[in-house]
Formats: structure tokens, C-alpha cells, sequence
């Protein structure tokens, strides 16, 4: 009679997860080492919603890329009218609308890719990782040929700024890069929206989303790999949304550059 192995314990599940499990008590409450971990954690999530978010800084860094950059705004007036008016996030303001037409006039913008960068609820997330994703993304995108028209740097901004954003330039697509809500165990992880033939009024149902992008979570490069692949396919097939699934793999970068793009 052979023994059976003894079924994995509780404890056991924190070696495969960030999440709060197998904790245990003290008395009817937390150790005190738990709930001193939990604060700590909440106390980050809420520092990562009021961060600042170095426009300049990252205008900069872009341009060093290569890439033709602007800086626009959403109606937003503060942070905490952000926070309260979720809508207002999700227009531009009248003088960064006619200056991103202005650059659409002098830009040949139209039939390509734009990409937003914008801070969203978590400006530390985009700080730490939007540059990084825009390295690896530049190169998966020219591997595919391509082309970016323009990168917009938001500030106050919403996913669904890119709408106008993109509208305005007339690209064939757009791809937002925003910080998203904050989390225990992730306070800086970035996300990815993409919107083909964006226009003021495309719901979710209409985006794919590349999300998790942090070092505890998707790498830059896998992340990078998955937004290109999904950008060719949307590209390919004049669609975004439902109407278009993620089926890029392992995220190898080899099939970047295949013929029929296929995973």
C-alpha cells in the first residue's frame, strides 16, 4: 500500500503569490507584523495616486528616442478634481486641442500609430515603467514597419482621453499608456488601451488592454511584445475590442516580423 502525498497546506500558497493568505492570528486580529505590512502597503497605494508625474522629464527622454513628442492636458483643474470628476479626464482642454491640431497640420500624423502617455491614477507607475515599455515597443513596432506618428504626453488623464487624442491626429490607432488604480501588493503597475479608429465615444467593449506592467508583473518586454502584436493585428483587421483576442503566445519577438503574424 503506497502513501498518498499530503495535500499542499494554505501556507504553502504564499510562496506563489503576492495576495494576502495563510497571515495567521493573534488573538481575533492580525500579527502585528501583518498588519504593519498591510498599512505600509496602503499607505504606498495612496502616495502612487498623488505622485508627481515629471512631464519635462519624460518629454525629454522620449525625443532621445527619436520619437516626435506633445504635451497636452486634459480638463481636469487638481488632483483631487481628478479624483472627483472622472469625466472631466476624458476631454482635452480647448488650448491643448488646438495645439495638438496644430501639430497634426505640421506632422504627417494621419494613417499611424499614436501613442498617450498619461498619468492616470497611479503617475508613479508611469514614472517607473513608460519609458522602459516605449524602448522595447519602438523596436517591436519597426520590426513590424510600423510607424509611430506621434507620442502624446497627458496630463489628469483618463483612458479614454486617447479617443480625442487620437481623433485629432488622425491616426489609424491609438495606444494609451496610463497608470492604473493602485493595489496592496502593486501601487506602480501600468497599463496598455488600444483603440482603432479611435473617436470621441468608443466604449471599452471596443479596446484590447495589455495590463499588470511592473516588475512584480508582465516585463517591459513581453508587455512591449503583446501591445505590437495586438497594434498589427488591429491594424490588419480593422478592429479592436471584443472583436480581437490576444492570441500573441509566449510573447516571443521572433513572430513580430513573420508574414502572417499568426501565434
Amino acid at each position: 500500500m503506497t502513501s498518498q502525498p499530503a495535500p499542499p497546506a494554505i501556507t504553502d500558497l504564499s510562496s506563489l503569490t503576492p495576495a494576502r493568505v495563510a497571515l495567521g492570528r493573534s488573538g481575533p486580529g492580525l500579527p502585528t507584523r501583518a498588519l504593519l505590512d498591510f498599512t505600509l502597503d496602503h499607505a504606498r497605494a495612496r502616495d502612487a495616486v498623488h505622485a508627481a508625474f515629471d512631464v519635462p522629464g519624460l518629454l525629454a527622454d522620449l525625443s532621445a528616442l527619436g520619437l516626435r513628442t506633445a504635451e497636452v492636458a486634459s480638463c481636469v483643474g487638481d488632483r483631487a478634481d481628478y479624483l472627483r470628476r472622472p469625466d472631466l479626464g476624458r476631454r482635452l482642454e480647448p488650448a491643448s486641442a488646438q495645439r495638438l491640431a496644430g501639430c497634426a497640420r505640421t506632422a504627417d500624423t494621419a494613417d499611424k500609430v499614436a501613442v498617450v502617455i498619461g498619468d492616470g491614477l497611479s503617475p508613479a507607475a508611469v514614472q517607473a515603467h513608460a519609458l522602459d515599455v516605449m524602448r522595447s515597443l519602438v523596436s517591436h513596432l519597426a520590426a513590424a514597419n510600423i510607424e509611430i506618428g506621434e507620442v502624446v504626453v497627458a496630463r489628469g488623464a483618463r483612458v479614454a482621453l486617447g479617443d480625442e487624442i487620437g481623433a485629432i491626429l488622425k491616426a489609424a490607432i491609438v495606444v494609451v499608456l496610463i497608470g492604473e488604480r493602485p493595489g496592496l501588493s502593486a501601487p506602480d503597475s501600468l497599463g496598455a488601451y488600444l483603440t482603432f479608429a479611435p473617436r470621441i465615444g468608443r466604449t471599452d467593449a471596443e479596446r484590447n488592454c495589455v495590463s499588470n506592467i511592473h516588475r512584480g508583473g508582465l516585463g517591459y518586454d513581453e508587455a512591449a511584445f503583446k501591445i505590437a502584436w495586438l497594434v498589427r493585428q488591429a491594424l490588419e483587421r480593422k478592429v479592436t475590442g471584443v472583436a480581437l483576442k490576444d492570441e500573441s503566445g509566449d510573447g516571443a519577438p521572433r513572430r513580430i516580423a513573420g508574414d502572417n503574424g499568426q501565434a
